[in-house]
């Protein structure tokens, strides 16, 4: 008896597990063993966009280092099942003191919740991977995205000079 409970619970738990699998990649699927295909798929494609903006974010950063460019390189890229979440990469060979602090409140004003982030500031440079959940204001792209974080970017800036000039 005690071995069917256990069978019952671990079926259970299984499919508890499936459905918030489901939930995550946006399947749609309905057998297990789609469900399980669709989340392949979507863990490849989640891939081969790290290998993508990697290689972008590297490009940027050979470009600015060639032309001697503090220009920050910021990528955004829409995730799958577009619910409005976004994966968004910021690079600053310079960094001012709060630059992170504004970026955070540009997506904030957008209505982007922050679910994971890992910002480094080491010799004067920035960078800055941040995943952005499910946005509540409308109208709201890639390119919006990537316009509120440079135009962050550019207010710190700026700001941060204002600041050295008032002390």
């Amino acid at each position: 008896m005690m071995s069917r409970e256990r069978k019952k619970q671990a079926a259970a738990v299984l499919q508890e597990k499936l459905k918030i699998l489901r939930s995550i990649t946006h399947s749609h699927a309905l057998s297990d063993a789609s469900i399980i295909m669709d989340a392949s798929a979507y863990i490849k494609e989640l891939k081969q966009k790290v290998v993508r903006l990697n290689q972008e974010i590297a490009c940027a950063q050979q470009d600015a280092l060639r032309h001697g460019s503090s220009y920050p390189t910021v990528t955004v890229e829409t995730l799958v099942g577009g619910h409005g979440g976004f994966l968004i990469n910021v690079f600053s060979d310079k960094s001012c003191p709060g630059l992170l602090v504004s970026v955070l409140e540009a997506f904030d004003e957008l209505g982007l919740s922050v679910l994971q982030a890992t910002a480094s500031c080491a010799d004067d440079s920035f960078r800055l991977e941040a995943v952005g959940g499910e946005n509540v204001a409308e109208n709201v792209d890639e390119h919006v995205v990537k316009q509120a974080v440079l135009q962050a970017i550019r207010s710190c800036s700026e700001g941060g000079s204002e600041h050295d000039d008032e002390e």
